[in-house]
């Protein structure tokens, strides 16, 4: 199973990006997808995830400001960043919960590549 991370950047205070990361390989389905950050000498905390019901979870830090969605059928997670400030700052990973098949131990987590997103103030 591969994560394909895209949609980092640099952006001024204020601004928006919106990741995406689409999953692919061999998946039997995918129980939760989302999104962590880690910013400079801090450790991975988590941004938002999704359950494939679409129930969601975000830090306390990004609520109204970040949403996040999935495109089931794509194996995709989005995560809309509104009103960026300089300490969302941080290194972006994708992470996702895959099944690889129908018994309950045929699970496994996956993450993606690192998405810089910078904002400047």
């Amino acid at each position: 199973v591969q994560l394909q991370a895209s949609g980092g950047g640099l952006v001024q205070a204020g601004g928006s990006l919106r990741l995406s990361c689409a999953a692919s390989g061999s998946i039997f389905s995918i129980n939760v997808m989302g999104w962590y950050r880690q910013a400079l000498g801090n450790q991975r905390e988590l941004v938002a995830i999704i359950t494939n019901g679409g129930a969601t979870t975000r830090a306390d830090s990004v609520k109204g400001r970040f949403t996040i969605s999935s495109d089931n059928a794509k194996n995709t997670v989005y995560l809309q960043m509104n009103s960026l400030e300089p300490e969302d700052t941080a290194v972006y990973y994708c992470n996702a919960d895959v099944a690889y098949g129908p018994m309950t131990h045929q699970r496994c987590q996956f993450w993606g590549q690192e998405t810089l997103v910078t904002v400047s103030s």
